[in-house]
């Protein structure tokens, strides 16, 4: 093992030289899965720092309450002071989640935000627990090498001022196998075959890292992703929405989206729906790969375009298509608390007034198709003709003049053109 990255020999990174203003017996909230990284910070800060930490768990649907009381006892098994979960699905929903489906963004058209928005949100969730303890500083696991370490940081800066930030992983720049090594040399008993993998669930879906994503090349192994297909024969769905939000499945009606969207992913999910591997240019200027698997997400966002392709005039499409890849952009390099955000979100939000409708999706291994939609709001009402047919709104001879008018100017151009160059 490499002296410098030696998590073992204290003396060559001081945590309270980087944090002089932090005393001994400090209070520090960790934001915690309980995976690998997490479980190290707790072990780490305790045992060589000798700081109190309390950690948090914010649950943004990717924790079942078996997971939850199992991470609550390995936080304590650690050593932390104090645990809390919080439960934050509905607020994540509702804060973000409903903006990504108005806006049907998909980072480079393949990835639908999945961790980007997680951890915006966990953030704010922390920040608030770190606010609650008054405590002196709080403690994330993000490497120095990923964007997590600059959606964390920038949240912190903005809610929890002057509150030191403590990366033990990322200060150290320690490798999965120092951490590993460290924890079994702290007596720490957990799954470390499956740490091997970096998996991060949650409502929106499921992110997974390993080996095979830090090359140009490579697919993930089947055992690797979290959901395994079980299903073979086609499925035909009805997803029910009211002003863009999915509120029903097969005449089935839920209180809240976010309940409609852990239904729907229990039935795609098993297709293998929505597993793919996602290149994109992170906000420290390096590119990277990364699984995921998005069955209910992928789903939703395009029966919600669908619909969207029917209700909506060319011009709201169009603006709102462009407003959507900014915000999602923006999002995802951490800039959720920038109040453009909210203006755009009030353009989402009176986008969707007329987005009501059942959408009908066929479901398959690997794949589905959406194979129509039925809302009173269609624009393409046989009312006014058909495409390619008939019209009801105007005649041939309408028809005629508008299109000499609606290419006058070019017209008018060409043959300026053509009598100046043949001069």
């Amino acid at each position: 093992m490499n002296e410098k990255n030696n998590p073992m020999m204290d003396d060559t990174l001081s945590i309270t030289k980087e944090f002089p203003n932090l005393p001994a017996k400090a209070s520090v909230v960790l934001g915690f899965s309980g995976g690998l990284d997490t479980s190290y910070c707790v072990k780490y800060l305790t045992i060589e720092k000798g700081y109190n930490v309390h950690s948090v768990v914010v649950n943004t649907g990717g924790f079942s309450e078996e997971e939850l009381t199992q991470i609550e006892v390995h936080a304590y098994k650690l050593g932390v002071k104090t645990h809390t979960t919080v439960d934050a699905v509905k607020s994540y929903y509702d804060s973000i989640i409903k903006y990504l489906v108005f806006g049907n963004v998909l980072k480079n058209n393949t990835y639908p935000l999945s961790v980007s928005a997680e951890r915006l949100s966990q953030a704010i969730f922390i920040a608030e627990h770190v606010k609650k303890m008054n405590a002196s500083a709080v403690v994330h696991g993000s490497t120095g090498a990923g964007n997590d370490q600059v959606r964390f940081d920038m949240v912190f800066n903005i809610m929890i001022p002057g509150v030191e930030i403590i990366t033990p992983i990322r200060d150290m720049k320690l490798s999965r196998e120092e951490e590993i090594a460290y924890l079994k040399s702290k007596g720490v008993d957990m799954n470390f075959e499956k740490s091997m993998y970096s998996v991060n669930k949650g409502l929106w879906g499921t992110s997974v890292g390993g080996k095979e994503t830090l090359n140009s090349k490579g697919m993930l192994p089947e055992e690797a992703w979290p959901t395994q297909v079980t299903e073979s024969m086609p499925r035909s769905i009805e997803l029910e929405f009211n002003k863009g939000e999915l509120m029903a499945i097969d005449g089935e009606k839920f209180s809240h989206p976010a309940q409609a969207i852990q239904h729907l992913q229990s039935i795609a999910g098993a297709y293998g729906i929505g597993r793919d591997i996602h290149v994109g240019d992170t906000i420290i200027g390096i590119k990277g790969r990364v699984g995921f698997e998005a069955a209910a997400p992928m789903v939703i966002l395009k029966a919600h375009h669908a619909l969207e392709k029917h209700v909506l005039t060319k011009w709201q499409l169009n603006w709102k298509d462009q407003l959507a890849l900014f915000y999602g952009n923006w999002l995802h390099e951490g800039q959720i608390m920038d109040p453009v955000m909210r203006d755009m979100e009030a353009f989402l939000i009176s986008s969707q007034q007329n987005v009501s409708g059942k959408v009908f999706v066929e479901l398959m291994p690997y794949r589905f198709q959406v194979t129509g939609i039925e809302s009173d709001y269609d624009l393409m009402s046989s009312k006014f003709g058909k495409y390619g047919e008939m019209n009801n709104g105007w005649s041939g001879e309408d028809v005629r003049g508008f299109t000499k008018i609606f290419g006058n100017q070019t017209m008018i151009y060409h043959q300026v053109k053509e009598s100046v160059d043949g001069k």
